[in-house]
């Protein structure tokens, strides 16, 4: 049911995206970045012979005072979203994974206190989860055996992803699970890349504005909370932030990434959604690259501006009207020859839109919902559910066709022979079955070989990841305690001058020996397990090889049968074509035989007659 505050008109204009940071750890010494006085900037000097600076941002925060993000930054964004806005909130920097959280749960608590409060009678609240990984893929973490997550264009939602699974959801802890549950799935499923991969959950709200009328206005709207890997400096060993690369782009006005989630992040930083931005730095003594990138790259966040609309619209109104276009289409290209071209790729873009408004429907979506939370709580360990699930389902397949070839071959046998086209169509069915059968049992088998090679591999590869990491972690320990050493040394040194300059430069030259005998230890161990790799994946594409070799003798089985079939079938038709004419040869010289027989006795009835004429002539004669 529609409130008052619902019924009234909605503001909506240009804004600027909101931007907070937050401290990681708690402010010390004089050259640092230090929380400004109102909270709302950062002071801090970059560099010993440079001047201070001071930027300016909506909120600053330090890590221990974090729930006063809430007033600021996270309250306005579920209201608006509670009222029929978009809205994004956008997390990262560095060791983000536990604010992401704590920043998670407030605002799922936020958006259902404020929804569930409306006390909307019909309403529908369901959840997504996206998994990005570097190198641009996506995986929809609820449901990874679909089909892959893409961009598609709704006639008057915009952009949304197709593809992915939305889970219905009726509070916010069971909202908050399905997060927890997916962040699980990213890191069993992600491995050593996991730190690597950014994430999306989002959250759809949508209600009937008039909910006593048969068809009703749907106010919908869509929170996206994302949280982005990587770092701001070109040198962070997890990457470039997504959100670097997009600024940059969208600066040059470049649009050369057409990756998933470069598409949602332009959306939420220059499309129709209200925006908010969290980025997490440390105050370093001594500012680092990253930290001086993060605070560019937050304040650059700043300056976008963002336009946001209220999303209502009538579903049954809007599949009718793509019905008529598509009507209206067919009928001009059914009287005119005119732009055929144009008319077809309008047909199929309008055919594809009113598929995406179908989907788009509460009862398809609630469907989907139950089966794939169905199969959340019935599949505790991902990779190998999913590999399961497909070989049953496979099975499943192959025990139907059989089902279908026995009944097929038994009505086949049981009519016998008939009419020539249904006989036909009847082989034709037998035939095609038949193929189907072969294929599916040939994908059956190399699917459970390609499962096998592809659980070694994964295995191989987190085997040779955590030697790396154990190696690096060790060297890593001994240089540390050796710096630490050395500065107990240089402490308890109490030479001045030279001779300690000369000291400190044999003790560094020992900790870069160290570091690059390191590197070094990392650089082999790298090249040992790439060499493994590669006779790994030469043993794959081999297997692969095999089965495309027997896809093409399969294919050329079937293709000999086929002919085979055909030509038979061909020397049948000519036979029984010989058989039809050497038998209307024979009726046709019967025919002509009767016909010569025929005339023959015409002749000599025709004589009879004469003959019987002239007599009765002449007696008429003799007696006048």
């Amino acid at each position: 049911m529609a409130t008052a505050d619902m019924n009234a008109p909605l503001c909506e204009g240009a804004e600027t995206i909101r931007v907070g940071l937050v401290l990681t750890t708690i402010p010390e010494g004089k050259e640092c970045v230090v929380v400004s006085e109102g909270g709302r900037g950062v002071d801090y000097k970059p560099g010993k012979d440079e001047e201070a600076k001071a930027l300016s941002f909506d909120q600053v925060v330090t890590v221990d005072d974090i729930q006063s993000l809430h007033s600021e930054l996270l309250q306005p964004l579920t209201d608006s979203t509670s009222t029929g806005y978009n809205g994004a909130l956008l997390m990262c920097g560095a060791s983000t994974e536990k604010i992401d959280h704590i920043i998670i749960k407030q605002v799922l608590t936020n958006l259902f206190s404020r929804v569930l409060s409306q006390a909307k009678e019909e309403s529908f609240i369901s959840v997504s989860a996206l998994q990005f990984y570097p190198d641009g893929t996506a995986l929809d973490l609820l449901s990874p055996g679909r089909q892959t997550p893409r961009l598609v264009t709704h006639p008057v939602l915009g952009n949304l992803v197709g593809g992915v699974c939305e889970v219905c959801v009726c509070s916010a802890e069971e909202a908050y699970t399905l997060y927890e549950t997916c962040r699980e799935t990213l890191r069993a499923s992600a491995a050593s890349i996991s730190s690597r991969c950014s994430f999306l959950f989002s959250v759809a709200v949508e209600w009937k504005l008039h909910p006593e009328q048969a068809v009703s206005e749907i106010c919908r709207s869509r929170l996206q909370l994302f949280s982005l890997a990587g770092g701001a400096s070109r040198a962070d060993l997890r990457g470039v932030n997504p959100l670097a690369k997009v600024l940059d782009q969208t600066q040059r006005e470049a649009t050369t990434n057409n990756s998933l989630l470069h598409c949602l992040l332009t959306d939420a930083l220059t499309g129709n959604s209200k925006t908010a931005l969290i980025y997490c730095v440390h105050p370093q003594g001594v500012l680092d690259d990253e930290t001086h990138s993060a605070l560019a790259l937050a304040q650059k966040a700043r300056s976008l501006v963002t336009i946001a609309t209220s999303n209502r619209w009538c579903p049954r109104v809007t599949e009718q009207e793509i019905r008529d276009n598509i009507e209206e289409i067919r009928t001009r290209m059914m009287t005119q020859e005119e732009d055929e071209v144009h008319d077809t790729y309008r047909l199929a873009e309008l055919t594809q839109n009113l598929q995406i408004v179908k989907n788009q429907s509460w009862e398809k979506r609630r469907e989907e919902s139950k089966k794939t939370r169905g199969k959340t709580q019935g599949c505790p360990t991902p990779n190998s559910n999913w590999h399961s699930s497909d070989h049953r389902e496979s099975t499943d397949t192959i025990k139907y066709l059989q089902e279908q070839l026995k009944q097929e071959m038994q009505e086949h046998i049981r009519e016998g022979k008939g009419d020539a086209n249904r006989v036909q169509e009847r082989v034709a069915r037998i035939q095609q079955l038949r193929e189907a059968l072969r294929e599916e049992t040939l994908k059956n088998g190399a699917a459970a070989e390609k499962s096998y090679l592809c659980q070694q591999s994964q295995l191989e590869y987190s085997k040779a990841q955590e030697r790396r990491r154990q190696l690096k972690e060790d060297r890593g320990r001994l240089i540390q305690e050796e710096v630490e050493k050395m500065q107990r040394d240089l402490a308890q040194e109490l030479t001045e001058g030279p001779q300690r300059e000369l000291l400190v430069l044999t003790r560094e030259r020992q900790v870069l020996v160290l570091q690059i005998e390191a590197l070094r230890a990392e650089a082999q161990q790298a090249e040992r397990d790439l060499q493994d790799q590669y006779h790994r994946h030469q043993a794959e594409l081999h297997c692969l090889r095999e089965e495309s070799l027997q896809v093409f003798r399969v294919f050329r089985q079937v293709s000999e049968e086929q002919r085979k079939m055909s030509e038979g079938r061909y020397r049948s038709v000519l036979l029984e074509a010989v058989q039809d004419a050497v038998y209307l040869s024979a009726q046709n010289q019967q025919l002509q035989a009767d016909n010569k027989q025929l005339r023959k006795a015409l002749g000599e009835l025709k004589d009879s007659l004469a003959v019987r004429g002239d007599v009765k002539a002449g007696t008429v004669s003799q007696q006048q």
